[in-house]
């Protein structure tokens, strides 16, 4: 089983980055639960806005980002900013969107199905609960199943304030929390595996 982490930072590489840092502990988690991963800092790839898989221009990595999703487990990670996803995750999900008309060779069952997706946020301000929402919303409508309590957030808030995950103390909420999402990802995955979904009905009854 193979997960993959989009870490929505604004931040480029080698910036070192919150959200990528607590992304990690939900990885870490879930290797220990024989879970492969990668984590994917989209800052440093070209990513054109669309709705679509293929290349909008010349140059745009999507394409080639598109086909690294294809994991049991998908994990977005974003910082919160004006209380919103960063907008490099929300052009991830828009690029998505085309999975909703994409299915498995050789039958109509939707790409994302059978796969799981959980959220990480961090921020300097209030709002995880809402990114949580927001993302996980739009994880659902592509086809993701998204488990109970599949993901971690830091906030610093109210107000503003450094984005301090990397400097805190103050882990042990968190930290317990990724910890859980992992296990709850991990069960749902292979449950879906032994049982997978069923194929849209297109009788429209």
């Amino acid at each position: 089983m193979k997960a993959i982490c989009l870490n929505c930072t604004l931040k480029r590489s080698p910036e070192p980055t919150s959200t990528g840092a607590l992304a990690q502990v939900l990885l870490d988690a879930l290797g220990e639960q024989d879970v492969a991963s990668e984590q994917i800092r989209l800052a440093d790839h070209r990513i054109e806005p669309g709705v679509i898989s293929e290349a909008v221009v010349e140059g745009d990595e999507w394409p080639d980002l598109r086909r690294r999703l294809a994991a049991e487990i998908l994990i977005v990670a974003t910082p919160t900013w004006l209380g919103q996803p960063s907008s490099i995750a929300k052009r991830a999900l828009e690029r998505m969107d085309a999975l909703l008309s994409e299915t498995y060779p050789g039958n109509d069952l939707p790409i994302a199905y059978n796969r799981v997706a959980g959220v990480v946020v961090t921020g300097n301000e209030d709002g995880a609960h809402h990114v949580i929402t927001e993302v996980a919303g739009a994880l659902i409508d592509i086809g993701y199943t998204v488990p109970g309590q599949a993901w971690t957030y830091w906030n610093r808030g109210p107000g503003p304030g450094e984005e301090t995950w990397l400097t805190t103390d103050e882990r042990e909420w968190t930290t317990k929390t990724a910890r859980t999402a992992a296990g709850n990802l991990v069960a749902v995955a292979r449950a879906l595996q032994g049982s997978g979904m069923p194929t849209p009905s297109t009788s429209g009854s």
